[in-house]
């Protein structure tokens, strides 16, 4: 009886593809595209644990709150940090979607195809899983991330050919090679966005004794970050407000584009020597076959200044950015929803049913 209701609510349903992202997350709806791009964040009472704002409102409280609320990122380094708080993004965010539909879907029970990072164990997918169903997902499939940023990016990964995708996130670099619709060779670096953040606000505070703040850093990564010297790069200049650490006063302070890069280049060259390993374990072959495509970049990461000429410049190899990279992966698990072959050669594991 259980399994008919749940047959015929899901007639009632809109399919989901999620990308659900350390830094963003968005949502992929059947038939109709990307409906939503929103930052991860959740702001919450602390006692009650009430939610009070979900996304760009939540972001947008976050190191401002009173003592009673926090504005926290449910996830952190591509897995869930705060169990909760995940699943209160995924069911807000299941609603939104269902809000405009038939009456009956006002109870949604949607098929849900989430991607994640290829590095995660078994008990971090079950953690994924069981928040998109308890948020009201009809059954949850799990697809990693450099797999469906590929199909995202349009490369034929059912070919017996290698393709080789990056995917820089916010909380983890995918690297990947594949071929016949598998990975061959994968390596996740919990190392990504968040880091090109930190390094920025270690920068201030070594070098100008100032204090700032995470939104504040990410704003100067996004205005002034570069991964090589060039005349437009070096002229680039951001003027920042934070904190100085020694009269704890206001301080405003002018960063060139010279100097951020130099911040950020430790993080982005552990992010190449990542892809130069995974090059020298893939087999001859493939590496043929790579060298002939190019290296596919995805993420938001990918969208720094100079990192795909960065990278080509250490492989020796073509590297092309995808169109759109930050929404490479959603389009993959996108794509996932009309193609069911594909679907179960590229899931993780065993799906969830409610």
């Amino acid at each position: 009886m259980l399994a008919m209701l749940n047959a015929l609510l899901g007639l009632f349903s809109t399919d989901m593809g999620i990308d659900l992202g350390t830094a963003n997350t968005l949502v992929f709806v059947k038939n109709k595209g990307i409906l939503i791009r929103e930052p991860s964040y959740v702001a919450r009472h602390k006692k009650t644990g009430a939610v009070l704002a979900i996304g760009s409102e939540a972001k947008l409280m976050a190191g401002k709150t009173p003592e009673a609320i926090e504005a926290i990122r449910p996830l952190r380094d591509g897995v869930i940090a705060d169990y909760d708080g995940a699943e209160a993004m995924l069911n807000y965010y299941i609603k939104q979607v269902h809000e405009h539909s038939h009456w009956i879907a006002k109870v949604p029970r949607p098929r849900v195809i989430i991607g994640i990072p290829s590095g995660v164990t078994e008990v971090e997918r079950r953690a994924v899983s069981a928040a998109a169903v308890q948020a009201g997902a009809r059954e949850a499939y799990l697809v990693e991330e450099p797999m469906a940023a590929a199909i995202g990016a349009g490369l034929p990964i059912d070919e017996p050919r290698g393709q080789m995708i990056v995917d820089i996130g916010g909380g983890t670099t995918e690297i990947a090679v594949l071929s016949l619709g598998g990975i061959v060779l994968n390596r996740s670096l919990r190392i990504a966005g968040d880091e090109l953040t930190e390094a920025i606000i270690h920068f201030a505070r070594v070098k100008y004794g100032m204090l700032l703040g995470e939104a504040s850093a990410e704003e100067v990564k996004i205005t002034v970050g570069s991964a090589i010297a060039g005349e437009k790069t070096s002229e680039l200049q951001a003027v920042v407000r934070g904190r100085d650490i020694g009269s704890g006063l206001p301080k405003s302070t002018k960063f060139s584009g010279t100097e951020i890069r130099e911040a950020l280049a430790p993080t982005l060259q552990t992010i190449v020597r990542g892809i130069m390993d995974v090059l020298e374990e893939t087999p001859p072959e493939l590496v043929s076959d790579i060298l002939q495509g190019g290296i596919t970049m995805a993420g938001g990461g990918s969208l720094i200044r100079g990192i795909d000429k960065m990278v080509s410049e250490a492989t020796s190899m073509p590297v092309w950015v995808t169109d759109e990279p930050m929404s490479a992966v959603v389009r993959g698990c996108g794509k996932l929803l009309t193609d069911e072959q594909l679907l179960k050669k590229v899931k993780v594991g065993a799906r969830l049913r409610y």
